[in-house]
């Protein structure tokens, strides 16, 4: 089973991973919400609870856990935590200016797109609003790449009932995009064209690892 770590702490937009968080469970992945603080002082536990409390109310399903942790970079905590639990995916919204119905990329959600070691989601602002429904998953691979897009859109489509498609356009619902072919083995680093294609989407998208296949529903074989 796929493991997903919602991040979250309250602030704007992130309703809106909180849903694409429900969308995963959907899938069939095992969420849990991941919320960093910077310093003990800064939050007491009460308070971080409170913040995983709400989080959770907004889920409004079954998840796995909630999760403070204390860490001086939002990133690093992440990883630390997913590597703890044993999650494969961190998600995050886009910032508070961004424009409805887009995706920025976060400075969190950045330093995890170069280098890091888990997959990385981003939701559109406003997917609260508009939904969970998923109809066309998009995979966008690299020339000479594993499969690793593919097959974990693949996956994707099959748990939640969807098809994968080719193109990436308007109607798209959810774009799983590949690492670069000179990441590491298990870390996620994107082109420049990927950077740009998350930048004008308007649906949530996925950046897997190299290497690296996710599963929903049921295991998919990367092929040879």
């Amino acid at each position: 089973m796929t493991r997903i770590i919602v991040s979250y702490d309250g602030t704007a937009n992130e309703d809106d991973a909180i849903t694409l968080g429900r969308i995963f469970a959907n899938a069939g992945a095992e969420v849990s919400l991941g919320y960093v603080r910077h310093t003990d002082e800064a939050v007491s536990n009460e308070e971080a609870q409170e913040v995983l409390d709400r989080g959770a109310s907004l889920f409004g399903g079954t998840f796995a856990s909630s999760h403070a942790v204390t860490d001086r970079s939002t990133p690093q905590g992440l990883s630390t935590l997913a590597e703890q639990i044993g999650a494969q995916v961190v998600v995050f919204c886009s910032d508070s200016h961004t424009a409805q119905g887009h995706i920025t990329i976060g400075n969190s959600a950045q330093q995890l797109l170069e280098g890091g070691p888990v997959a990385v989601a981003i939701a559109p602002v406003g997917l609260a609003q508009h939904g969970e429904s998923v109809q066309r998953v998009v995979s966008v691979g690299e020339p000479g790449g594993d499969g690793s897009a593919q097959a974990s859109a693949q996956a994707l489509a099959g748990a939640l009932g969807a098809q994968v498609v080719p193109v990436a356009d308007e109607h798209a619902d959810l774009l799983v995009i590949d690492s670069r072919n000179e990441a590491a083995q298990g870390r996620v680093s994107i082109s420049a064209s990927a950077s740009h294609l998350i930048e004008i989407a308007t649906c949530p998208v996925l950046v897997t690892p190299r290497g690296v296949s996710l599963s929903f529903g049921r295991p998919v074989a990367l092929s040879a």
